[in-house]
């Protein structure tokens, strides 16, 4: 099955969560977006958002551990980052291969990271895999896998990002370039877009945001999908890494963790960022435009030459 299929599936199956409350508070967005939304009792808006990451598909066998334990907690920071908030706290779990000899630096390296994003570890569950049969001859091992669950909050009067809240005539911006990831290395060592995400929400003028995991053009049809409207993007504004051979590669290959805007001009100049970020903002690549007739809501990037390029068919599954 594939990642979106399932992803799909998911959300179909979570849609009475919206709106679900109890003694918890509400559910105000369940499976769908970067990241879970509870309102608590007290008036209290928490996002809570999961990730992990497995040997041989986020990285590879000898990768240094320091990078290892900062890619798992940075996904999940990445997340809250795209919803305009800051992390709070985190918990997380390791599934090590049987015999694992790196596990007291491991922890204490993802503790470390934690730390240094806002979100200390205040706890989580460490398991060991079992032994694995020799195949033909040759030992065999499980993968190392672990899981970060990060919860954030959102500063004084800001509404989370959600990706359902394109509207059309927005300009889409980038918080960075896209593509390379994995030759750079930038796939262990990005820095997620917290104060981009915090000033988006704070702005006015953002009406929906997404983390680029699974690349630009997945994840901006996703975006497409959730407001029932159509992302352009023109594929000559885009800031692509030297490492691609064209925009093609630069779009599909994922692991970006750049955020995706979707900013109203309001009063501001044609072409002027909606906030200011450090980096700057790079944009607009693009527009959100109303479906045509018979037409899916989704994103499109449009090439030098004009031809429509369906957006969703290019990016990340981790289930192809």
């Amino acid at each position: 099955m594939r990642e979106s299929d399932l992803l799909r599936h998911i959300a179909a199956r979570s849609g009475d969560l919206a709106g679900l409350s109890g003694a918890f508070g509400q559910v105000v967005v369940g499976p769908g977006d970067d990241c879970a939304v509870v309102k608590t009792p007290s008036g209290d808006v928490l996002l809570l958002t999961v990730d992990q990451v497995v040997e041989g598909r986020h990285f590879e066998s000898g990768t240094e551990i320091d990078l290892i334990a900062r890619k798992a907690v940075a996904r999940s920071v990445s997340d809250i980052a795209a919803m305009g908030g800051r992390p709070s706290w985190g918990l997380a779990t390791g599934l090590l291969p049987d015999g694992y000899p790196h596990a007291d630096a491991l922890f204490d390296a993802m503790a470390r990271w934690a730390r240094h994003w806002g979100c200390p570890l205040i706890g989580g569950d460490i398991a060991f895999g079992a032994k694995e049969p020799a195949l033909e001859g040759r030992a065999t091992r499980m993968p190392l896998s672990l899981t970060a669950t990060v919860c954030g909050r959102m500063e004084r009067g800001a509404a989370p990002l959600l990706r359902s809240g394109a509207q059309i005539g927005d300009e889409l911006w980038l918080t960075g370039q896209v593509g390379g990831s994995f030759t750079s290395g930038w796939h262990l060592r990005f820095e997620p877009r917290i104060e981009a995400g915090v000033a988006a929400a704070a702005s006015g003028r953002v009406h929906a945001a997404i983390d680029l995991s699974d690349g630009l053009g997945r994840d901006a049809a996703r975006m497409g999908a959730a407001s029932g409207v159509r992302l352009e993007i023109f594929a000559s504004t885009l800031p692509i890494s030297h490492r691609c051979a064209d925009w093609v590669q630069a779009v599909s290959e994922g692991e970006d963790y750049e955020l995706l805007l979707a900013a109203g001009s309001g009063h501001a100049k044609v072409n002027d960022p909606p906030f200011t970020a450090e980096p700057r903002l790079i944009g607009p690549i693009g527009r959100v435009r109303a479906c045509r007739a018979g037409e899916a809501p989704g994103a499109t990037v449009i090439d030098a030459h004009g031809r429509e390029h369906e957006a969703g068919d290019m990016g990340w599954d981790h289930g192809a």
